[in-house]
């Protein structure tokens, strides 16, 4: 089992944002996985709707997110009666802009019961420990696949293809204990990897954007995702998700990737 004693970052007194091991991606050591940085995006967009549930989040991932530093800074864009949005600005440092997001807060009414619909559920407690799908980092140093536990569902594996897994990751910060958005974040990025249709010897693939849609409210330390990814010979790629708890389905993301021949 993972230790989850350090979360993704610490925060300095001056609001600057330090990137812990689990926050590191595979590809630097100086840089972090996106997944914890959205969390952060979402966290600051949070706090200026704190009676709304915060329902969309859609980030475009402009350069890579400095491990030892950066500022978050969220500004109201709207507010309506039902609906309100912000801006989100994740940058480092030296003032360069990482990662540009949109958020959308929604209201909530109470309606009782309504029809919906589900998939059907893998049952967790069926679900046996395996690999992180994608291990193959650029260093030697601890990064996010180190500090996150899986499970593979009945007939899962790791192998490249559309994928169902359960994740469990640290906490975004330290003391603090996440709400559903933050949670979801770091395992919403994961989409494109858990179901990447190629090892990365054979094809590279990084996504430069992310939308995740939340429809509902979880508690949940362990979430799933069961992925799948659309790949074009014109080097555009769609890796799409759904997020669910053992309740049932809990939010949507999409991920734009640019493939890169290996």
């Amino acid at each position: 089992m993972t230790n989850f004693d350090i979360a993704f970052f610490s925060e300095t007194p001056d609001g600057t944002f330090h990137g812990n091991d689990p926050a590191r991606g595979p590809w630097a050591e100086n840089a972090c996985h996106a997944g914890p940085v959205i969390g952060l995006a979402a966290r600051a967009a949070e706090a200026l709707f704190p009676e709304r549930r915060m329902t969309r989040i859609s980030a475009d991932l402009i350069r890579p997110v400095p491990l030892d530093g950066i500022r978050v800074e969220a500004e109201v864009i709207r507010e309506g009666r039902l609906t309100a949005s912000t801006s989100v600005r994740v940058a480092g440092l030296n003032g360069k802009l990482c990662v540009q997001a949109n958020t959308l807060h929604i209201a909530e009414t109470d309606l009782g019961d309504v029809p919906t619909a589900a998939f059907p559920l893998p049952d967790l407690a069926q679900a046996t420990p395996g690999p992180f799908p994608v291990n193959e980092p650029a260093h030697s140093l601890p990064s996010f696949a180190d500090f996150v536990d899986v499970r593979y569902p009945p007939g899962e594996t790791p192998a490249p293809g559309p994928t169902t897994i359960w994740m469990r990751t640290p906490h975004l910060l330290e003391g603090e204990t996440p709400t559903t958005f933050q949670r979801l974040c770091p395992l919403a990025d994961c989409g494109n990897g858990t179901s990447r249709n190629a090892e990365i010897s054979q094809m590279g693939f990084m996504n430069c954007d992310i939308t995740i849609v939340v429809h509902r409210h979880s508690d949940a330390d362990w979430l799933g995702s069961k992925a799948l990814s659309h790949w074009q010979p014109n080097g555009i790629g769609l890796a799409e998700a759904e997020i669910f708890d053992e309740r049932g389905p809990v939010a949507s993301v999409l991920q734009t990737v640019v493939l890169m021949p290996g």
